[in-house]
């Protein structure tokens, strides 16, 4: 499948600041189930200083905002060529080992909630299974619901609230299969959907080492794994360690942002 994504962020501050840098994870890379066929990020109001790989093969660009600053926009755009693995990744390795992704994080952290839906993953012996198990009980327990969780809820507390994002989703698999020993990922990208092309955030799913496979993925908030209508960019242990953007800036300018994304075939 042909995907044409246009994904702009705009940035203004209510006064201008003193400087800004921010890690835009926002480029693909070719993997077995996507190529990029085209792609560009363009920045209007900073600069990109540098970009490089991190310790999770995500491509990161620092993009800063000078002296005297009052907005930024970040557009990424492109076409990627997608096929369907039925969310196999496979035994792709980087320069981080299979226990780091055993490492919890503070949104991670695994409480009475998770800890109980992570009971028997340990010993299943089929993982695969008991790991789309674990996807759907996730979603039972905490359905989708927006504007019940901030960037800084913790997978517990989405759990523990009853509902939560794709974001929060995610978080509550990772924590909940590193909790049974496996290794898990939270990974960020785009979805086209089958009702609409305009959307107002980019996507999130998690990935779960499982032997004879390597990495697979799972779609909590949609109950499946990613298919040919899924665009990987990113992945890390959590939502910060992934985030689409990120970073800080100086001086006390209030920020505000729109976000722009259409993907379409």
């Amino acid at each position: 499948m042909l995907l044409t994504v246009s994904h702009s962020t705009h940035y203004t501050y209510d006064q201008p600041v003193d400087y800004g840098l921010q890690q835009v994870r926002l480029t693909p890379r070719n993997w077995d189930m996507q190529e990029v066929l085209s792609w560009d990020l363009t920045i209007e109001g900073g600069d990109i200083e540098t970009s490089y790989l991190d310790h999770n093969g995500t491509t990161v660009h620092l993009v800063s905002a000078g002296r005297g600053s009052e907005a930024v926009t970040i557009t990424a755009s492109g076409e990627v060529q997608t096929i369907n693995t039925a969310g196999v990744l496979g035994p792709v390795y980087g320069p981080a080992p299979l226990w780091y992704f055993c490492t919890q994080t503070e949104l991670t952290t695994p409480g009475e909630g998770i800890t109980a839906l992570a009971h028997g993953l340990r010993d299943a012996s089929d993982k695969l299974s008991a790991l789309h198990a674990l996807s759907g009980s996730i979603i039972v327990a905490a359905p989708y619901q927006t504007g019940e969780t901030w960037s800084t809820t913790t997978a517990e507390q989405a759990l523990t609230g009853g509902g939560g994002v794709c974001q929060d989703h995610a978080q509550i698999f990772v924590s909940a299969a590193r909790a049974a020993g496996i290794p898990a990922r939270y990974v960020s990208g785009y979805l086209m959907m089958d009702d609409r092309i305009d959307q107002d955030a980019s996507h999130a799913w998690a990935e779960a080492h499982v032997e004879g496979l390597g990495w697979v993925g799972f779609d909590v908030s949609n109950c499946i794994s990613p298919d040919e209508r899924y665009i990987r960019l990113g992945s890390g242990l959590d939502y910060r360690d992934a985030a689409p953007v990120s970073g800080v800036r100086l001086g006390d300018a209030k920020e505000s942002m729109i976000v722009s994304l259409q993907v379409q075939q």
